[in-house]
């Protein structure tokens, strides 16, 4: 009798950061827009570097786990959720938001120092532009690096590191461009 076929194990960020019950959306209305990445990245592998190895120059992905979004699509959805907390949320071009955020993603990886010690990390460009002003002014631009280590090192560790590191990196994210100044 053959062995059964070995099938990846899914993986995703896990349920959303818990709001406040009574918290309603209260600050002016947000375009929010796809986030992008590099195609090493915008795939369902769980990527690796090994940093003692070859400098962390050649990602590499688990044989047995993968995500269950793309990351971009993990971390759009947690942008998502954090900002719809505090205010609306709307999509690009539709005119109905002072400040649109576009968000690149970086970095999405579980790097190793050493053999059995890692991070993951998570690395953001975020650029604030005012699109209904006469020429899209920029309002604020940052990247956003978080680093958290991993409980083991393997698959299940690299995600909740990186978990952890996207969780952190959003709360940034939103506190700085709630903080932005409200574009004239």
């Amino acid at each position: 009798m053959p062995d059964k076929p070995v099938r990846p194990q899914p993986y995703d960020l896990g349920p959303a950061l818990p709001v406040a019950a009574n918290a309603a959306p209260t600050g002016s209305a947000l375009a929010l827009g796809r986030v992008e990445s590099s195609a090493a990245i915008d795939g369902s592998n769980i990527l690796y570097r090994l940093l003692y190895s070859d400098g962390g120059q050649q990602p590499r992905p688990y044989a047995l786990a993968r995500w269950t979004m793309s990351p971009p699509q993990l971390v759009g959805q947690r942008l998502l959720e954090a900002f719809s907390a505090t205010r609306p949320v709307v999509e690009p071009g539709m005119g109905l938001a002072a400040v649109e955020l576009r968000t690149e993603l970086d970095e999405f990886a579980q790097l190793f120092e050493a053999p059995g010690v890692s991070e993951g990390v998570v690395r953001l460009r975020v650029t604030a532009i005012a699109p209904t002003a006469k020429s899209g002014r920029l309002v604020g631009q940052r990247t956003f690096t978080v680093r958290k280590p991993a409980p083991t090192a393997d698959a299940p560790g690299g995600v909740a590191a990186l978990r952890a590191a996207t969780d952190e990196a959003v709360a940034q994210v939103v506190t700085w461009a709630n903080g932005l100044p409200a574009p004239r």
